[in-house]
């Protein structure tokens, strides 16, 4: 059955580049949840289940292992956010952080970012067993991670700032996967950072003052 999941599982080529089933499903399905989260739809959040079990195991095939942890995360998040969406709030609105909170979330993204990159560059001297190859550009994969941790969360709460910091997550993601050789998912992330400027300025419009 793993065998399915492999790189090496090739579904088609599409315009020479070999795209393998489960780079196909997660970035399918990950597609589908952007654009449904952009329209506050509340399927965003089954289509996020399928694209993180997808993700998980594609990373972890291509050493992006912070990229791979964050899926366990994404799944945890996706279901409070599918809870909250249907039973936390009445209305459709949407909200904005204050100033004191951005400040808040800017030191996290920083420190976390550093903090975690010095932890993937040394997990396969820490865990051997399970990661044998060092990761690949730790610094920016953790940029990433932390960074669509702190999205997801505003994500879930509807706060219209997930948005801006799921677009700098989207630019150093295209550049990261683009490197790796996953060439679909990083035209996936060209995608996503188009969809995450229209899901702003749509959130805009039901934005509570």
């Amino acid at each position: 059955m793993l065998e399915f999941f492999s790189i090496e599982n090739i579904a088609f080529e599409l315009l020479g580049y070999p795209l393998s089933y489960i780079e196909l499903i997660g970035t399918f399905f990950g597609l589908i949840a952007v654009y449904l989260a952009s329209r506050t739809n509340i399927l965003t959040w089954p289509a996020s289940i399928i694209n993180e079990f997808g993700f998980f195991y594609l990373f972890y095939q291509v050493n992006l292992y912070a990229d791979m942890l964050l899926q366990v995360y994404f799944f945890v998040v996706t279901i409070y956010g599918w809870y909250f969406w249907k039973y936390g709030e009445v209305d459709n609105k949407v909200y904005r952080l204050s100033k004191k909170a951005i400040l808040n979330y800017l030191v996290i993204l920083i420190l976390g970012t550093i903090v975690l990159g010095i932890i993937i560059s040394r997990i396969h001297l820490i865990f051997p067993q399970v990661f044998e190859i060092p990761a690949s550009y730790p610094f920016p994969d953790a940029f990433t991670t932390v960074g669509s941790i702190l999205a997801m969360i505003l994500l879930s709460k509807k706060r219209i700032e997930n948005w801006l910091l799921w677009m700098a997550v989207d630019v150093v993601a295209v550049v990261v996967y683009y490197l790796k050789g996953i060439h679909l998912v990083s035209i996936e992330y060209v995608v996503f950072f188009l969809i995450c400027v229209f899901g702003f300025f749509n959130w805009k419009k039901q934005l509570c003052s």
